[in-house]
């Protein structure tokens, strides 16, 4: 599968999903969502044809939360090829399993993004061959059926794709001679706590951020190129006039969190959000 035709495959595609995000998961009133919604209940925006009904003005109306999910394309999976195109709408019992079996397959379609993504970087060539592999063994698990697919063990799956993701990221990194950021830094990014932490500027360039917590930091101006992103989280962060072209494992929905402008560099996979433009 090229890159474009993996992108589309692995995105969010509202016509041929039944809504299950808006119905399976359950959220909390806060500052992300205007209201309490159970698991396994309809969200009151959504319409008869699976649509939200203020999708193009979900953080006008209180639904931060809403445009910071990722499902990887696994709404569709679930609806159209796990359960043939049988809504949830049809039966209770059918739901419920239904229900059970998205969150499972969001997790094995986050797998096949992000490897999707190391086949397509060159420094990865060395282990091709085990990420190809990772890949069909991945996407034979999403077309198991639903009983199979409840009774998957996804954390020791996880854990070897895992292992491949850190191996691509050294890959990428290890060309990446850094040695320009003060100790204090390397100290403090090592803690990987970097809420409100003041990086402007900063050269981390080929650094591991993975799982990092950049909430709310300042990333204004900061050089990110061949950066691994992967769990990190950017809620709130301020990344106007950075610089994240060549960064590695930054989905959409990171972006979309976080603040910036025209000025900030993206990969070419990525959209400059909206609300940035505002």
């Amino acid at each position: 599968m090229n890159n474009s035709n993996s992108k589309k495959y692995l995105s969010a595609d509202c016509e041929n999903c039944f809504g299950l995000c808006c119905v399976a998961l359950s959220f909390a009133a806060s500052s992300d969502f205007a209201f309490d919604k159970g698991e396994g209940t309809p969200c009151r925006n959504l319409q008869t044809d699976y649509r939200c009904g203020i999708h193009k003005n979900l953080r006008m109306n209180g639904f931060r939360g809403c445009t910071v999910y990722e499902r990887f394309g696994a709404g569709q999976k679930v609806s159209q090829v796990t359960y043939n195109g049988n809504d949830w709408r049809k039966s209770s019992v059918t739901a419920k399993e239904m229900f059970a079996v998205f969150p499972i397959m969001q997790q094995l379609h986050e797998m096949l993004y992000y490897l999707n993504e190391a086949l397509s970087l060159e420094d990865a060539r060395p282990i091709y061959m085990d990420l190809e592999q990772a890949v069909q063994e991945t996407e034979h698990l999403t077309y198991l059926s639903p009983k199979s697919i409840l009774a998957l063990y996804v954390p020791s799956h996880r854990d070897k794709v895992s292992d491949l993701l850190k191996k691509t990221s050294e890959l990428v990194r290890t060309k990446v001679k850094n040695n320009k950021y003060h100790k204090s830094m390397r100290k403090m990014i090592r803690g990987r706590d970097l809420i409100g932490a003041n990086l402007r500027g900063a050269n981390l360039r080929g650094v591991n951020l993975r799982g990092a917590l950049l909430i709310a930091s300042d990333l204004r101006e900061a050089d990110l190129r061949e950066t691994d992103l992967i769990g990190a989280d950017l809620r709130d962060a301020d990344l106007r006039g950075a610089n994240l072209k060549g960064s590695i494992f930054l989905t959409q929905v990171q972006v979309n969190s976080a603040n910036g402008d025209i000025h900030t560099k993206l990969p070419p996979s990525l959209s400059i959000p909206e609300h940035w433009l505002v």
